[in-house]
């Protein structure tokens, strides 16, 4: 049976439409930031509270508009930027569908103050659910004002399915800070709750404005780029090789002043950065692309976050070209001029060479059987300068001082700290270092997830890291977590953290702690919200990974001994929790087939 057609009502309708540009409290502050910026404001502020369920206030100096204007504001496809359909073609605007203020107004209660220089009076509007509620003549500074109370208030389902507070004010930071970069001539403020996140000046260059955002650890990190050709100009900032990192963050892509998305190109920056960092580190890069608005579709998606480019192979190579011309400055990757006749010449080595290599490496003659202590006799021990009989008595052993390091050098050995060959009962047993690592810690945080019992170590001193805003709200976010698997990490101002302590089995030198505290922000960016059973699990996979890929290397048989005793108390010591195989056996008549 056929149902009959029907034509949705127009609230219903602009619901929606509203869903593809309104996803979250982020959406709204990422449109009434890129308006007022549009309106030629100079001091935008943005205050937001509950994380943009409650209000979020957009407040600028722009241009404003008149009492006609601030009504039809609010019709959808109603904009200044366009007249006819050739114009889209030369967008350099940022709001210009008409469809921000409409949808906004379809799930909120909004109210815009907004007033122009010619007025003397400004004009109230209020909106609920696309309805006009009503206009009123009000005292108000010179450009706009928009409060957005009560998000989704129409829609409970959209709203039940808002994360956390933590995390919808992470992505109100991060679309607060893209557009904060576009302009960095502006001056910007973020505040949440009544608290400053941002409060950002005109800066005098772009590398001030990433300093005053993102924090000097950043900018002392980065090379400038620069290339100039007839399909793009290519200006910004890249990070050297050795400060990639594990994190996905600080990478930013504008094109004629937009923030965008591009896979494609950030392949030209990793191809870029090839055998430079190490595999699944990523670096910071800033890169602001000009190009003819008529070579790019921006509308292409929603939110606007998509672009086309029409020469996008050119501008890969193009974007390769001049990271590598940056490093080649910063003499990140050095290479040798063979065209140069003034060049050193690179040393031949001689057909004669190996009669130099020596025959034989010299013996260092180790006896491991020598005891010093058992050449000194009773009575010298006795007529010695100092009187240790009352520490132990003569007739001991002086060796029950020390620990015994005999049997464990017997019978481990250590190969280039990677595997730990020991005796078995069938022949020789291999076991992989970092994969042994990974199984103890696995079961241990498992265990810490189920049971709340964990091992922590203290730092010999607090380490300080800075790790921005965004940072921060992580740490704060999953403080219960953290500390249940044994790191001690409280926030320090806006944008620092403290370490410490950390779990047993994590290295906890004040080196390596930036490193450890970057990788650990890159897991708790990953949603945990699973089954109960399955987000223990993957979560103590996720960190038993990052304990054992940064560990220290044995630096004894003794430890080595210690790392296989605890492995083989595990209830699987045989393989880690991915099937990884830790233990391989060879037995005793393989063996003699070698010999």
């Amino acid at each position: 049976m056929t149902k009959e057609l029907r034509i949705l009502p127009k609230n219903i309708s602009d619901m929606i439409a509203a869903g593809e540009v309104v996803q979250r409290p982020a959406s709204v502050v990422k449109e009434l930031m890129e308006n007022a910026v549009d309106a030629g404001a100079t001091d935008i502020k943005v205050i937001v509270t509950d994380a943009g369920r409650t209000l979020i206030q957009v407040i600028d100096n722009g241009s404003g508009m008149n009492p006609d204007d601030a009504v039809l504001c609010f019709e959808r496809h109603a904009t200044s930027k366009l007249s006819s359909a050739e114009d889209l073609h030369h967008i350099l605007t940022f709001g210009f569908r008409g469809e921000a203020l409409a949808s906004i107004a379809a799930v909120a209660e909004v109210t815009l103050r907004t007033r122009t220089a010619q007025q003397e009076v400004g004009v109230e509007i209020s909106m609920a659910g696309s309805e006009h509620l009503g206009t009123r003549e009000v005292s108000c500074p010179i450009g706009s004002n928009f409060a957005v109370r009560n998000l989704f208030y129409n829609i409970p389902a959209r709203r039940k399915f808002l994360k956390s507070d933590n995390v919808e004010l992470r992505h109100i930071v991060e679309e607060f800070q893209r557009v904060a970069l576009t302009r960095w001539d502006l001056a910007f403020t973020l505040t949440h709750n009544g608290r400053d996140i941002h409060v950002v000046k005109p800066a005098k260059s772009l590398k001030f404005r990433i300093q005053d955002l993102l924090g000097p650890a950043i900018t002392g990190d980065i090379m400038d780029i620069s290339a100039d050709t007839t399909i793009a100009s290519v200006r910004g900032f890249v990070g050297r090789p050795e400060s990639a990192r594990k994190t996905v963050g600080n990478q930013f892509f504008f094109v004629n002043g937009r923030y965008f998305r591009s896979p494609y190109l950030h392949k030209a920056v990793m191809k870029a950065y090839e055998n430079l960092i190490p595999e699944g580190s990523t670096p910071s890069y800033f890169i602001y692309l000009d190009v003819d608005p008529s070579t790019i579709d921006v509308n292409i998606h929603p939110t606007k976050t998509e672009i086309k480019f029409e020469e996008d192979q050119m501008l890969f190579q193009t974007l390769l070209a001049a990271i590598k011309e940056a490093m080649g400055r910063g003499s990140v990757a050095g290479s040798i001029e063979f065209d140069n006749p003034e060049a050193r010449e690179i040393p031949v080595m001689g057909t004669r060479f190996q009669e130099y290599r020596p025959s034989a490496v010299p013996d260092a003659g180790v006896d491991l059987e020598y005891d010093p202590f058992q050449e000194l006799s009773a009575p010298a021990r006795a007529s010695s300068h100092y009187d240790t009989s009352r520490y132990v008595d003569k007739s001991e052993n002086y060796g029950a001082l020390f620990e015994d390091r005999t049997l464990p050098t017997a019978q481990v050995l250590v190969v280039q700290g990677k595997y730990i060959l020991t005796q078995s009962a069938s022949g020789l047993m291999i076991v992989h270092v970092r994969r042994a690592r990974e199984r103890i810690l696995y079961d241990r945080f498992l265990q810490a997830l189920t049971d709340g019992t964990h091992l922590s170590q203290q730092a010999l001193f607090p380490v300080q890291v800075a790790v921005g805003v965004e940072g921060c709200l992580l740490v704060q976010e999953h403080a219960a977590l953290l500390q249940q698997l044994g790191f001690d990490i409280t926030p320090f101002g806006q944008d620092s953290v403290v370490v410490n302590g950390v779990p047993e089995g994590f290295d906890a030198t004040p080196g390596k702690v930036e490193t450890l505290v970057g990788d650990l922000l890159l897991i708790l960016k990953d949603d945990h919200a699973s089954l109960p059973g399955v987000m223990e699990q993957a979560s103590a996979q996720k960190f038993a990974l990052l304990g054992a890929s940064g560990g220290e290397k044995l630096s004894s048989p003794l430890e080595a001994q210690r790392l296989v005793d605890s492995l083989l108390q595990r209830p699987n010591p045989e393989f880690t929790s991915a099937g990884r195989r830790i233990i391989a056996l060879v037995p005793a008549d393989e063996l003699e087939k070698r010999f």
